[in-house]
């Protein structure tokens, strides 16, 4: 083929190939069409741990002075009566010296907001001491949805998680929402100059709640009595959680397959009780067993004459050393010497140093036990 007609086929089939791609290129455009769509990303860095950190940003693009912090310092906001501080944790955990700073600091004109504690392990229901002091009765109550309605929104219900609380004779509250059978999910309690929100839960101010417009409206309530006064504090942390008990808590995607593994290793490797198979027999270092093993193989596989030449090599061995002149001779005359010095047969000792036929059991027997008598004789 000439070099012009394989750059023409060349040529050809660049074109061909173009075309074709032309041609997909135009259906896909002509069958598709472009949108443009939200993902939402998961949380990352500071609002992974941190459920309080979209609140604090919302409160900060609207000028409030917001904090957040893992552990409750009242030197923070003890000379500050007109902050408000968010207990986002369990009020149980407080100490009394903390729960006697928090009312001193209430006292003075203080906003403060506490939720109810989550269910114990124990079943107990009784109010932590916090909650007995700003006048909680009786005992925690299960969980109840509250309705919420905002204007220009569709209907909305809160509180569905958190446990309700029941308020005694004395309780000075401002705000009530619930009713004395099924408890109250949200109370405005005041004390002295200051007021203290008692809530069920806090979960509509959580980082992936707060984006809805009803719990937006709910949050500027409860933090209405010092809003824009001072600082806000936001503390999203509890009791200490120990470093291991993190690890098995979020790492476990990680040691889970890590632990099987070693349970497989220390199963495999480990003393078993009542082993499967019997042990093996203990290797054994008798010469004679070798030997004689040795012997049995040679002979099942055809080695008869083999044997019997080596046993009779050992005979004329002890021959050469006790009677030389008689190992010196040949053919009859040896057999004659041997014969007279060992008083046997002459036939009997021509058979046993002659070879044995490979598959003549009784002769090779027979033989090899003449040798070795003859052998022990001289």
């Amino acid at each position: 083929m000439s070099a012009a007609r394989r750059w023409l086929l060349v040529g050809v089939a660049v074109a061909v190939l173009a075309g074709a791609v032309a041609a997909m290129v135009a259906g896909f455009v002509r069958t598709h069409e472009r949108m443009e769509r939200e993902v939402p990303l998961p949380p990352r860095g500071e609002a992974v741990g941190n459920p309080l950190y979209a609140l604090r940003q919302t409160l900060r693009a609207d000028g409030i002075d917001a904090h957040s912090r893992l552990r409750l310092q009242p030197e923070t906001f003890a000379d500050a009566p007109g902050d408000t501080v968010l207990l986002h944790g369990d009020p149980s955990l407080l100490t009394p010296d903390q729960v006697e700073a928090l009312l001193a600091w209430v006292a003075r004109g203080g906003h403060l907001l506490l939720r109810t504690p989550p269910a114990r392990l124990d079943g107990s229901d009784a109010p932590p001491p916090m909650l007995r002091r700003l006048g909680v009765g009786g005992k925690l109550l299960g969980s109840g949805c509250e309705p919420l309605q905002v204007q220009g929104q569709p209907s909305h219900v809160e509180f569905c998680r958190g446990r309700r609380f029941e308020l005694a004779g004395h309780a000075a509250a401002r705000l009530r929402w619930g009713d004395g059978k099924r408890g109250y999910a949200y109370a405005r309690l005041v004390r002295g100059r200051g007021t203290v929100d008692l809530l069920a839960d806090f979960d509509f101010l959580d980082n992936e709640s707060l984006g809805e417009v009803p719990h937006q409206a709910l949050a500027r309530q409860v933090l209405a009595p010092n809003y824009g006064r001072g600082r806000v504090h936001l503390v999203h942390g509890g009791r200490p959680v120990s470093f291991w008990r993190d690890l098995a808590r979020r790492a476990w995607p990680a040691w889970g397959p890590l632990a099987l593994l070693l349970a497989a290793w220390l199963w495999r490797r480990g003393q078993r009780f009542g082993p499967w198979l019997p042990s093996p027999a203990p290797g054994r270092r008798s010469l004679l067993e070798h030997v004689r093993a040795s012997g049995e193989l040679l002979h099942r596989y055809g080695q008869a004459p083999l044997l019997h030449a080596a046993v009779r090599d050992a005979f004329l061995a002890r021959l050469q050393r006790r009677a030389p002149a008689a190992a010196a001779l040949a053919g009859d005359a040896r057999v004659a010497a041997i014969a007279t010095r060992l008083q046997l047969p002459h036939m009997t000792v021509r058979d046993a140093l002659a070879a044995p036929e490979p598959r003549d059991r009784h002769a090779f027997f027979a033989r090899v036990r003449t040798l070795i008598q003859m052998r022990n004789r001289l």
